[in-house]
């Protein structure tokens, strides 16, 4: 812009479009604009035909965007990433991209996600897609139902939503490709800190970046970690159904992966001391944790999570407790926040039968195991003696 131009019209230009620096910041930008421009329509063509790296929307790719998938694809030693506006959207194309289709079937784990178990039985249900539920812990299970079905598609959680059953990745992934099937994992539960299933065989890694990818409470996002093929047909999908992630999404999320493995240590050592406290409770009738030597899945977890840890995450049941005796423990916390999320800083309780699993029928919730006394945990990076403190008062104000 020059004096020339109008007040009117430099108000507009003035300042943008600045030529591209030699210099590189050391923390990524926000890059929030839509559109792009290129002095050459023949490079702004390459661009759209994929001959040349570039930028020319929104909808189809972001700089921030990539900058964040690069990381979870690096974190979860895969080819590629693709990131979703939530971790529902994830899962959503992750199903799609791999095959499930009017007509097909999906095998998944009995105790997935609430949302998930209600995207399988209502959206996919109505393109006539099969959906076969199994105890994804029981291999013979998963193989009759495979056998039977055909199913494109075996969809399970590393550590499950919110029994914390733990599936055998390894295993299931030998399973699925004997079937010529693709294992989809969603990851959320044990983080890229530990478990990279793509390493084990899987197809996908799914998370919910709102939780502990983020990790602070304030940024809806999810990501598929998975190889370029995969991705090539993620991209193209999200594409057309824009279900993109917003720049400043994709950097809170980026920066919230610096700390990962931070937060995960010692929400990892406060969820196994809150399990172990919690399973010598009288007011605990059981409790869900894979750290704990009775849990069934202990050793496998134990393999799998190479030493790392067994997660944040740990769920229990009140003794004797029926909703309304559930609903005065939630309100009797006090530095543990009854929230509907996970994954957090801050150390939050949750009522599966209310809130996650709230749109499965009192029926659906009792074969999976879901009773009206269970609590899930999700253990911050609070002071240990602190949090049990809480659920130590908290327990008491309901004897």
């Amino acid at each position: 812009m020059t004096p020339k131009n109008s007040f009117q019209t430099r108000a507009v230009h003035a300042g943008e479009r600045a030529a591209p620096a030699d210099f590189t910041p050391v923390a990524t930008p926000i890059w929030t604009t839509v559109g792009y421009t290129y002095e050459s329509m023949d490079d702004l063509d390459a661009v759209f035909d994929g001959a040349k790296r570039g930028q020319v929307y929104l909808r189809y790719s972001n700089p921030t965007v990539e900058a964040f998938e690069a990381a979870v694809a690096n974190l979860e030693s895969a080819e590629a990433a693709q990131a979703y506006s939530s971790g529902m959207a994830a899962v959503h194309a992750a199903l799609l991209a791999a095959g499930v289709k009017a007509g097909g079937a999906v095998v998944a784990a009995l105790d997935v996600y609430g949302a998930t178990f209600s995207l399988l039985h209502s959206l996919f249900k109505e393109m006539n897609v099969a959906i076969q539920m199994v105890d994804a812990t029981r291999l013979e299970e998963v193989e009759s139902a495979l056998r039977a079905t055909g199913a494109a598609v075996v969809y399970v959680e590393s550590i499950s939503n919110p029994l914390l059953k733990v599936a055998d990745i390894t295993a299931l992934a030998q399973m699925a490709r004997r079937h010529s099937a693709a294992l989809l994992v969603d990851n959320t539960f044990a983080s890229p800190y530990l478990l990279n299933p793509l390493e084990l065989g899987a197809e996908m890694s799914i998370h919910s970046a709102t939780k502990y990818i983020a990790g602070h409470g304030d940024t809806l996002a999810g990501v598929i970690a998975t190889s370029a093929v995969h991705k090539k047909k993620l991209f193209e999908l999200n594409k057309l159904v824009g279900s993109v992630l917003g720049p400043f999404e994709a950097w809170l999320a980026l920066r919230g992966i610096k700390t990962l493995p931070l937060r995960m240590k010692q929400q990892c050592q406060n969820a196994q001391k809150v399990a172990e406290w919690l399973n010598a409770h009288p007011r605990v009738a059981r409790v869900n944790y894979p750290g704990l030597a009775q849990h069934p899945q202990h050793e496998i977890a134990k393999n799998q999570f190479d030493g790392k840890g067994y997660g944040g995450m740990v769920s229990f049941e009140i003794k004797d407790a029926d909703k309304p005796k559930a609903y005065r423990f939630m309100e009797a916390l006090k530095i543990c926040q009854p929230a509907t999320t996970l994954g957090d800083v801050y150390t939050l309780a949750l009522h599966p039968a209310t809130s996650s699993h709230r749109s499965l029928t009192a029926e659906q919730r009792k074969q999976v195991g879901i009773s009206d006394g269970l609590v899930r945990l999700s253990l911050g990076i609070e002071a240990p003696e602190d949090i049990l403190a809480d659920l130590d008062s908290a327990l008491k104000a309901i004897s």
